[in-house]
């Protein structure tokens, strides 16, 4: 029987799917200094629609590099209070040319919306305050918990200020659980909670040949050429098999307790498929591992991309003097990012080749996050979501990081339900990224019940 908040969402569906399209349309990629000022002005719209919501003391807060959003309502003496996480920054669209559409100019199609953030996170993002307000909307402008909203700009590159700020601001952001939008139902129609995010450390290596770029007739042969030494060192990292061969990077990697590894069996996985999603002829990594656990529970070492030389239109014969290679690892339960750090570095420094100089650089770096599944607000999430989906709610791990429920965990204390309404092929980071239209009305709805039935345990 729909509810008068289910009746709300329903009414306010064309209004709530515009704002969301205007939000898109801001193009704020945290990474590119040109995008500054378009950051900026997303984090402006963000504000004002707390406030529509009926979010008080809503903030602003400048940093050092991208704003973030604070926001309450704390009118519900004795209940529960929830913080609700999400992030308005966006990547870059490259490559242009892949997009049927342009990437900031949302288009509609077969009940998708195309827009590059549709899915990470503008669109889930939103749904918290779209909730708040359908819950404020029929309850005579109170709500069944008490909220916090933080929000920020910097989560594509790392989240730097994010971090600086809850460590000095835990009385402000006191609170009994997070919630988070920012994952994926498993499968179509399949409600699920993510109980376990891999880390991350980003890394450059820049290596250092010649003193200067040199002509490969005068000197070829002789001198060493700093884009093949590079490659030729980050070819050693991983066999054939892509089992990575750095000493010290599995010594810590927490095993996945049978009964998890087992309830992983029983979830709608399709290897076929998953290998249609890539795109690829087949599936490379530990071939002692199953999929899942490769993507859930393993570390990996991947390169993003290496910049030297020259690679422009024609031909210039030089050895190139610098190469850049940027690099991650995801790092899983147990593993800690300063001792896998120090594994690499010493790796780097002995397998760099003749010649060559190395230097290892940290572009940012956060551990891997496990979340109790009997946690209360757990418990209350998985109910809310069986039952507005009408399955079991599965529970997974997520091969993605986001640094800030490592914060959440260690700084404040609190686990992090993780409620995402995104698809499998949503296409995050790539072109063509959408987000399903009638998964953005579910998620208002199953959050603002999530919500409801929270303040009910108290």
């Amino acid at each position: 029987m729909p509810s008068a908040v289910d009746d709300y969402i329903k009414q306010n569906e064309s209004r709530f799917l515009e704002e969301l399209l205007e939000l898109l349309r801001i193009p704020s990629v945290s990474t590119l200094p040109e995008h500054t000022e378009d950051v900026a002005r997303a984090a402006g719209f963000v504000a004002s629609a707390l406030e529509r919501a009926g979010i008080e003391n809503v903030q602003v807060i400048p940093t050092a590099n991208h704003p973030l959003i604070y926001g309450d309502w704390l009118h519900a003496p004795g209940k529960p209070t929830v913080l609700c996480y999400g992030h308005y920054d966006v990547q870059p669209p490259d490559p242009l040319e892949l997009w049927k559409t342009p990437p900031f100019e949302p288009s509609i199609r077969d009940g998708n919306i195309y827009a590059r953030g549709s899915a990470d996170d503008k669109g889930q993002m939103y749904m918290h305050i779209k909730a708040i307000e359908a819950l404020r909307s029929t309850n005579g402008g109170k709500l069944p918990v008490n909220v916090k909203f933080l929000i920020e700009g910097e989560e594509e590159v790392g989240g730097e200020s994010i971090a600086k700020y809850v460590p000095k601001n835990k009385d402000r952001l006191k609170a009994d659980v997070a919630l988070v939008s920012d994952t994926e139902l498993f499968a179509d129609g399949v409600p699920t909670l993510c109980v376990g995010l891999r880390g991350l450390m980003y890394l450059e290596v820049e290596a250092t040949g010649p003193a200067r770029d040199l002509h490969s007739g005068m000197y070829g042969g002789a001198a060493p050429n700093a884009v093949y030494g590079l490659i030729q060192l980050l070819a050693k990292a991983k066999d054939g098999d892509g089992r990575i061969l750095i000493p010290g990077v599995y010594d810590d990697v927490a095993i996945p307790d049978p009964v998890e590894v087992e309830s992983w069996k029983r979830l709608p996985f399709s290897e076929q498929e998953f290998l249609r999603l890539v795109g690829s002829t087949e599936l490379t990594g530990e071939p002692d591992q199953s999929v899942l656990a490769r993507i859930w529970a393993r570390p990996t070492f991947e390169v993003h991309g290496i910049a030297g030389g020259f690679t422009g239109a024609g031909a210039k014969t030089v050895i190139p003097a610098k190469a850049v290679a940027k690099v991650s690892f995801r790092m899983v339960p147990n593993q800690n990012p300063d001792r896998v750090l120090a594994a690499f570095k010493k790796w780097v420094k002995d397998n760099t080749p003749k010649g060559i100089q190395t230097e290892v650089r940290v572009l940012s770096a956060a551990p891997a996050i496990l979340v109790n599944p009997h946690h209360p607000a757990i418990d209350v999430a998985a109910k809310t979501f069986s039952e507005t989906l009408g399955k079991p709610t599965v529970f997974i791990r997520g091969g993605g990081s986001i640094p800030i429920v490592g914060e959440f965990a260690s700084e404040l204390g609190i686990p992090t339900v993780l409620m995402g309404f995104g698809l499998p092929d949503d296409g995050l980071h790539s072109p063509n990224e959408k987000y399903r239209i009638a998964n953005y009305y579910l998620g208002i709805r199953t959050i603002a019940h999530f919500l409801e039935r929270y303040g009910e345990i108290s």
